[in-house]
């Protein structure tokens, strides 16, 4: 398995922006698909981003197209959420997520390591 740390979070207001990063060690970065999901209180967690290996495929869920970017720096053993024009439905704890898979996967049950979380809070 890989560690992974997530940093980047915090209190903004609606229209602002963040980066959230996902620092990797313990295995070959570039191994792993990475993925970002989110969990809001009283719901389940959900995806919202994914990028495979080499970067160059990425997905996303619809209540994030356009406004969120996700990209991986194998070099730096990282990989990034930068978040666009949050709204404070996007208020929830963030979570990176790796996947021994070249591919890019979107369930949960596809990750096999997970970060401990960043919180991200969204005020109107």
């Amino acid at each position: 398995q890989v560690q992974l740390v997530e940093s980047g979070g915090g209190l903004v207001q609606a229209g602002d922006s963040l980066k959230l990063s996902c620092a990797a060690s313990g295995r070959t970065f570039d191994y792993f698909a990475m993925g970002w999901f989110r969990q809001a209180p009283g719901k389940e967690r959900e995806f919202v981003s994914a990028i495979n290996l080499n970067g160059l495929s990425t997905r996303y869920a619809a209540s994030v197209e356009g406004r969120f970017t996700i990209s991986r720096d194998n070099a730096k053993d990282t990989a990034y959420l930068q978040m666009h024009n949050l709204k404070p439905e996007d208020t929830a704890v963030y979570y990176c997520a790796a996947a021994r898979v070249s591919w890019v996967v979107t369930s949960p049950t596809d990750f096999n390591s997970w970060g401990q979380g960043t919180q991200v809070t969204v005020s109107s």
